[in-house]
């Protein structure tokens, strides 16, 4: 509850007018306390470039929705006038909506313990925000064949390498930053070892004969850092897979249902253009599971800790099993 010091104080910054506080009664700017918070939980969780950025594009939106922000005003109302700029101004769905609530609870949960004067009522704010489960991408077999197997024409040969890298996540199940920091040291005798840079997990997988190929045409070729592949930025890998898929003729039409606000949108997408890094991990998970390997197997290669993250995958093997034994009726 602010003072009627601070009450005053707010209302004369509001309308322009000069006010000197003592120390002992400045309010915490909001941004500073943000900053503290992002430096304090960086460094005790070891965060990548990645999370900090995320927490800079969060800290722009809060900036855009209030620069006078303080955490005292995140009262009930104002937690949902938020909610509402990042659909109405920033044009955000609500499944990114959610989570950059859950983020800036995050920051209000820590503020609160470091004695900040911070609102309560983020504690039990739940905005209701209908979302739809997120469609899994990932190449069913004919597909991944028909990519491996694909003529790349002599013009495009800068695809070459990234089918490759693209290849050996699909029949590995690595990320792209766990394929990008893969080095020499960490291929032995028919497997690979790597400490995953997102979880820190510690994962043997064993090599099949598709990926010990890939490493094999690479194993006189030096790269920068003593790495094993030909990894180029994620961004770019992107963009020219997306590319590839098209060239392949990957064009399955993929539709999706996602909420704005109140508002329901569906679309069409040709597979290609949702083409990125990560499918090839979906693509190993999924297939794996569709060739009968058990899950508790597949998780010991991807480093999956619970069931609940690898249900979705479960589901869509179980549907492909499904509609293989219904070729049996085709006989």
């Amino acid at each position: 509850m602010p003072t009627p010091q601070q009450l005053k104080d707010a209302f004369k910054r509001k309308y322009k007018k000069e006010v000197t506080l003592e120390p002992e009664q400045r309010v915490p700017v909001f941004m500073d306390v943000f900053d503290e918070f992002v430096k304090d939980c960086g460094m005790q969780n070891n965060w990548r470039d990645a999370t900090y950025e995320k927490f800079a594009t969060i800290k722009k939106y809060l900036q855009g929705f209030d620069s006078e922000l303080t955490l005292d005003a995140l009262d009930e109302t104002r937690l949902n006038d938020y909610v509402n700029y990042l659909h109405d101004t920033k044009n955000l769905r609500n499944s990114t909506t959610g989570k950059q609530i859950d983020f800036l609870k995050w920051f209000l949960r820590w503020s609160k313990r470091k004695g900040y004067p911070t609102n309560p009522a983020f504690d039990t704010f739940k905005p209701k925000l209908k979302t739809t489960r997120k469609k899994v991408i990932f190449l069913t077999m004919e597909e991944l064949n028909r990519l491996r197997e694909y003529p790349i024409p002599a013009r495009k040969k800068y695809l070459e390498r990234v089918r490759d890298v693209f290849l050996f996540c699909c029949f590995t199940g690595l990320r792209y930053s766990d394929v990008f920091n893969l080095k020499r040291s960490d291929v032995k005798a028919g497997h690979i070892e790597v400490t995953t840079l997102k979880t820190a997990d510690s994962l043997l997988i064993e090599l099949n004969n598709h990926s010990k190929a890939i490493l094999d045409k690479y194993k006189d070729i030096p790269f920068e850092r003593d790495k094993t592949l030909p990894v180029i930025r994620n961004q770019r890998m992107n963009t020219y897979l997306k590319e590839l898929g098209e060239l392949c003729g990957i064009d399955e039409p993929v539709g999706e249902t996602y909420y704005k606000g109140g508002e329901r949108i569906d679309v069409v997408t040709p597979k290609y253009a949702l083409l990125g890094s990560h499918v090839g991990r979906r693509t190993f998970i999924c297939n794996a599971l569709s060739l009968g390997i058990p899950a508790q197997v597949v998780m010991k290669w991807t480093g999956h800790s619970d069931y609940t993250a690898m249900k979705p995958y479960i589901d869509i093997a179980d549907d492909i099993k499904a509609g293989a034994m219904d070729k049996f009726n085709r006989l």
